[in-house]
């Protein structure tokens, strides 16, 4: 009860539950198409009385609140349903990462605790030697998808057969409480083991209607999954999809021929992607490329996009949004939304604005800049460096039996993101670099960021990562390690490095350029730390 003699009750609050946006669905668009994966079709009532029935048998086999379960498969029906399902039940979803090694999921499971696991068939050879590495390995089931290229189904029962074994009675457990977990996403980490981000109802709930609001998602929406569910449950947008009655349109794989396909035949409207996909798309064969009628909306995040590569994908057709967050934030958090005044501006200038990082989400308390030493915002003058620091409902619960990190991560009340950034006079921040990656050359701080921007922007650059080397004289100096486009092999590091004296201030070019595939961590981010200690071998 509150001073005006009011309280809440059962009439007037309830917890924020995402599973609550399929129930929606099945009741309001029981014959719409939600679901799209080859050639299966489901209608949002098959959608609903799946999920239900995974619930269901989950819940027939003992497994319910706080019991973990864990699904390794790429974007199908499963991995879809999972995310309802699971929650459903009042167990904690974990999204596993395909893309690790045995030693590493074997590592997830045993950390997170989980009862069982859903195994997509091309992933069962990773699974079993996963599993053999475990003194207590979880209950298997093996998910035979049709459009899995290979692999043996593993298991004690198939996936349709488990989901047989519930029902769609639409009496699962809501949770009391929306603080109750509900999913767990482990970070791949550059040192050291990977730590669990767990998630609450009240705060995905929020995050899927800040993306709705921020990406324009409606009910013609219909939405590709480029975005590998498994990264922070897809941005949230596996629910925000769902919540406003859009499709679902299903990728096994990120591949530039499939993802033109889809978008054609499925008239898709929205798609995400980090920065390496765009650039897949901007890179694809001619004969793959397609152009398109109708607009497509692009969401970015994950790393700084190029403005090269913000401007290529305009070009193309696509209307890039750039999107800001971490897992530790439920995926996207901050957005370089557009103002009118912005339009009339000429392309290079408009994807240089773009690659802003931007202000906070409608469904976050706090998005600041911040000097770290003092716990006070920097000047908006778009030089003075400081740190990201966010905070509200949509920021993690904290990390799954880590306190001491947890502590860290929450120092002041504030969440530290361990980005460096500007904020712009307009109140718009731009990232700089991670904190770890800035380059001290003489005294002077060099944004690997900017040298990098200046690299993708030559055309004969597909990719480019610019970290510290040691220098005698200076302490440090850039490196830069560099993928050329295709037919671009004759790119010389001469031709570089006079590119970058034209477009940096010469303290800033890089010493030494190296020609190379670069080394990627599993969700596609370039490692930087592995190239940290190339060039300090160099």
């Amino acid at each position: 009860m509150d001073e005006t003699g009011l309280s809440a009750n059962a009439a007037n609050h309830v917890p924020l539950v995402p599973a609550d946006f399929l129930e929606r669905a099945g009741a309001t668009w029981p014959e719409k198409t939600a679901v799209i994966h080859g050639s299966l079709r489901l209608t949002y009532r098959d959608f609903r009385d799946r999920a239900r029935r995974m619930a269901s048998a989950l819940m027939r086999r003992g497994i319910g609140k706080g019991d973990v379960v864990s699904i390794i498969a790429p974007n199908t029906p499963a991995m879809l349903e999972a995310h309802y399902g699971v929650i459903m039940a009042g167990a904690v979803l974990n999204a596993l990462n395909y893309r690790l090694d045995a030693t590493t999921i074997a590592f997830i499971l045993e950390h997170c605790g989980a009862r069982l696991v859903l195994v997509d068939r091309e992933f069962s050879a990773l699974t079993e030697d996963a599993l053999s590495r475990m003194d207590t390995p979880p209950a298997v089931v093996g998910i035979d998808d049709e459009l899995a290229a290979s692999g043996d189904l593993i298991g004690e029962v198939d996936y349709e057969s488990f989901l047989a074994e519930g029902d769609a009675d639409p009496d699962w457990p809501r949770p009391a409480n929306e603080w109750e977990s509900m999913a767990v996403n482990y970070t791949s980490g550059t040192t050291g083991n990977p730590k669990g981000v767990v998630f609450n109802h009240r705060g995905a709930f929020l995050n899927a209607m800040g993306n709705a609001i921020a990406f324009g998602l409606d009910s013609h929406t219909r939405y590709l999954w480029t975005l590998p569910m498994f990264h922070c449950n897809g941005w949230t947008f596996t629910w925000g999809v769902t919540a406003v009655g859009g499709t679902h349109v299903c990728l096994r794989a990120v591949d530039p021929a499939p993802i033109f396909r889809l978008i054609g035949e499925h008239r898709v409207s929205h798609m995400c992607a980090a920065p390496i996909v765009l650039n897949l798309l901007i890179h694809a064969p001619a004969g793959v490329r397609r152009q398109f009628a109708h607009r497509i909306e692009i969401a970015t995040g994950g790393a700084a996009p190029p403005s090269a590569v913000i401007a290529g994908m305009e070009r193309m057709g696509f209307r890039v949004t750039h999107l800001y967050g971490l897992t530790e934030t439920y995926g996207p958090s901050g957005i370089c939304a557009w103002p009118p005044e912005w339009e009339g501006l000429e392309l290079d200038e408009k994807a240089t604005r773009m690659a802003r990082q931007g202000v906070g989400y409608p469904t976050l308390e706090g998005f600041r800049v911040v000097d770290p030493a003092t716990g006070r915002d920097v000047p908006a003058d778009g030089e003075t460096m400081g740190e990201i620091w966010m905070r509200g409902n949509t920021v993690m619960k904290g990390y799954h039996r880590n306190p001491d990190a947890t502590a860290e991560a929450f120092a002041h009340g504030w969440f530290h993101s361990g980005d460096l950034a500007v904020m712009h006079p307009d109140g718009y921040a731009e990232v700089k670099d991670r904190s770890k990656d800035i380059i001290i050359s003489g005294g002077e701080n060099i944004s690997s960021l900017e040298v990098e921007e200046a690299l993708y922007r030559h055309p004969a650059i597909m990719e480019a990562a610019v970290v510290a080397q040691p220098h005698e004289k200076w302490g440090e100096t850039p490196c830069a390690f560099i993928a050329r486009a295709p037919g671009h092999d004759g790119l010389t590091e001469a031709e570089v490095i006079a590119w970058c004296r034209d477009a940096l201030a010469h303290y800033k070019v890089p010493g030494t350029i190296v020609f190379c595939d670069l080394p990627k961590t599993s969700t596609g981010k370039i490692q930087k730390f592995v190239l940290r200690e190339q060039a300090r071998e160099l």
